[in-house]
């Protein structure tokens, strides 16, 4: 049996591939001619039977150099949304701090509890760090990782004590 982490890593690995998978193929494709790419009916009633083969050429070479850079602009803006859907779940992306508020009033630290953020996320606490009568209504957290590792500390706007938490959703 997998651990638990190898577990959580593999369906969220697998969808990061099966996303950027199809743009890569796409982008190392051999160019594809726009007279290929239509019915000899689009092509004429576009004008494109017109063309002199010098401007064909300029006209599938821009098409190229397009569909080149939305590709790789369409990969980067996919992996990008799936490391910022995932951070927590997984120790890749940004090292900067997940910035959000409490979606309820946070009485304190305690293990075991879950806190729900505005931004959907929700973390559980697995360390015994107490903080009590904080009574903040919808208090602004920090959740930063751990220099070494995968951990995640949770902060409560105000206050000193961290919480180590683990992303559980």
């Amino acid at each position: 049996m997998l651990p638990i982490r190898a577990r959580t890593c593999r369906p969220l690995a697998l969808s990061l591939a099966l996303v950027l998978m199809p743009m890569a193929v796409l982008a190392q494709d051999a160019p594809r001619l726009i007279e290929q790419e239509m019915t000899p009916e689009e092509f004429r009633a576009a004008g494109l039977d017109r063309l002199s083969p010098e401007q064909l050429a300029n006209l599938n070479g821009w098409l190229g150099r397009t569909l080149s850079q939305e590709t790789a602009a369409a990969a980067a803006a996919a992996k990008s949304k799936v490391e910022q859907e995932n951070r927590g779940f997984l120790s890749f992306g940004s090292d900067e701090p997940i910035v959000s508020r409490v979606a309820e009033d946070l009485p304190g630290f305690s293990k075991g509890r879950r806190y729900t953020l505005e931004n959907g996320q929700v973390w559980e606490q697995v360390d015994s760090a107490s903080l009590r009568n904080s009574k903040s209504p919808r208090p602004e957290v920090r959740i930063t990782p751990s220099v070494i590792g995968s951990a995640w500390y949770m902060a409560i706007d105000g206050y000193n004590t961290r919480a180590k938490v683990k992303r559980i959703k």
